[in-house]
């Protein structure tokens, strides 16, 4: 597996782990209420779970699964490793929004972030996509 869907894969998985127990913490707030301000963790809960192990887990898989160019190739990775520096830096960018109670412009450079990592995505992965009849 490349390393690049190992370090995809894991990241995907940690935000997995973190939006779950954010997730968990929020529904037990509702059942025996603890901390007041547990609504605050909202946004980041959905952020890890949609954006940071949804997209991130497939981003790694289609790196590796991708059909190779002729002489073994991926392509040029420098595009997908920035993607996924990118989403990674959106998904925090976001979450952290939530926390620390940040403008709108944060809000608004995470999705930036992550819609070009999706862009670099797709321009590394455009050429690997090819019909089967070829």
């Amino acid at each position: 597996m490349p390393r690049l869907s190992v370090y995809a894969m894991r990241a995907a998985l940690i935000h997995l782990a973190l939006g779950f127990t954010f997730g968990g913490l929020i529904l037990a707030n509702k059942g025996a209420p603890f901390y007041p301000g547990v609504w605050v963790w909202l946004p980041a809960h959905v952020e890890w779970l949609l954006v940071g192990w949804t997209a991130q887990l497939a981003l790694g898989v289609a790196f590796w699964i991708l059909p190779r160019y002729s002489g073994g190739s991926r392509g040029n990775e420098r595009l997908a490793w920035a993607a996924l520096g990118l989403l990674n830096l959106g998904v925090w960018l976001i979450a952290a929004r939530g926390f620390l109670g940040l403008a709108g412009a944060v809000f608004f450079a995470g999705r930036l972030a992550e819609a070009a990592a999706a862009l670099l995505f797709a321009l590394h992965a455009w050429g690997r996509v090819r019909p089967t009849y070829l």
